[in-house]
């Protein structure tokens, strides 16, 4: 391997950690808001909340179908 590869792979490596810690951490704030019902209160939840935490639902299924190649990721 040389230097340049060496560098750049060090690079590529402090990026990927460097984004799979904010990641962990919006994974962490997320699961938080989620025992918490997302601020919902069972007693006047409506369909607007039904509506947001649908949408957050679809958004991190996609996420979840592109790491796991299904769906349309399907290879």
């Amino acid at each position: 391997m040389t230097d340049r590869t060496a560098r750049n792979q060090e690079n590529s490596l402090a990026a990927f950690l460097a984004k799979k810690a904010e990641f962990d951490a919006l994974l962490a704030e997320l699961t938080q808001a989620s025992a918490d019902h997302f601020g919902a209160d069972p007693e006047t939840v409506l369909w607007g909340e039904a509506a947001w935490l649908s949408d957050a639902t679809a958004k991190l299924k996609d996420i979840a179908d592109q790491h796991f190649r299904r769906g349309e990721y399907e290879a």
